[in-house]
């Protein structure tokens, strides 16, 4: 499943002009969610429409998915979103083969000004109703500043970590945003090298190394023979894959292995 990412304003500018007259981040996010459970009450209606005639015929499975579908349209015309709705394991299941916008996750990103940066979340009146808003959905707020991001962007990677400091960020609000969603989303990275080439492949958590190498040719997983795994930091600190191998720290892994974050794989593999 994706998630969302909701650009929340945080921040007063009267240069730059805004629907309403004060910064209200709540009030803005409801405005939003209102549109997107609009637009998800035309889908269900049009499903349940179409379930409608299948359980004519009796099938149980229909009759499930109609009372199911009749009970949801209900909360989200009350303004509760998908997502907030309590449904069990099974329900879900239905609920999200029909790929509803207000049933993603979602991180909010509070845009804040530069003098917000670096401070708390509870020491920012506007942030902090944020955050209060979105534990109670049990979703998370991220601190960003979408003007300093950009002028850092301009920057050189020595330039960035030396502006960083200034501001007393220990990392980027894209960076934290980035790991906030993969830890959402239940997704890790792997590494591969084949020189010059360096590339991280993305897999949901839980991932079987078969599966892993699936990622990168299916040729890999129906040939798999094994993996031969370092973490990047490991490697790191070493300097040389082939001094790590010397010294017993690749370690060579099965078909049962479940893949690491961070894990810098070799596949075998025969076909």
């Amino acid at each position: 499943m994706d998630a969302i990412v909701h650009v929340v304003r945080c921040f007063k500018d009267p240069n730059i002009s805004h629907v309403y007259e004060d910064i209200n981040p709540v009030r803005d996010v409801e405005v939003v969610n209102l549109e997107l459970i609009l637009s998800d009450l035309e889908g269900i209606e049009k499903r349940i429409e179409k379930v409608q005639r299948m359980a004519k015929g009796g099938e149980r499975r229909y009759i499930t998915e109609y009372e199911l579908l009749k009970r949801v349209k209900e909360e989200l015309l009350k303004g509760v979103s998908l997502r907030n709705i309590k449904l069990t394991y099974e329900e879900r299941t239905v609920i999200d083969q029909l790929f509803l916008i207000s049933n993603k996750p979602v991180i909010y990103a509070a845009n804040v000004d530069e003098d917000d940066l670096g401070k708390n979340i509870v020491d920012i009146p506007a942030v902090k109703e944020l955050y209060e808003y979105a534990s109670s959905e049990g979703s998370e707020v991220i601190i960003v500043s979408a003007k300093i991001e950009e002028e850092m962007m301009q920057l050189s990677p020595d330039e960035r970590e030396l502006f960083r400091r200034e501001l007393g960020v220990s990392n980027s609000g894209i960076n934290r945003l980035i790991e906030a969603s993969y830890k959402l989303l239940e997704l890790i990275s792997f590494i591969t090298i084949k020189p010059p080439e360096i590339r991280a492949w993305t897999v949901k958590q839980g991932t079987r190394a078969p599966e892993a190498a699936g990622k990168i040719h299916t040729d890999f997983q129906k040939g798999f023979i094994c993996v031969e795994i370092i973490d990047y930091e490991t490697l790191i600190n070493i300097g040389s894959y082939t001094e790590a191998r010397e010294r017993g720290l690749v370690r060579r892994e099965g078909k049962d292995y479940i893949m690491k974050d961070g894990d810098i794989a070799l596949f075998k593999f025969n076909v």
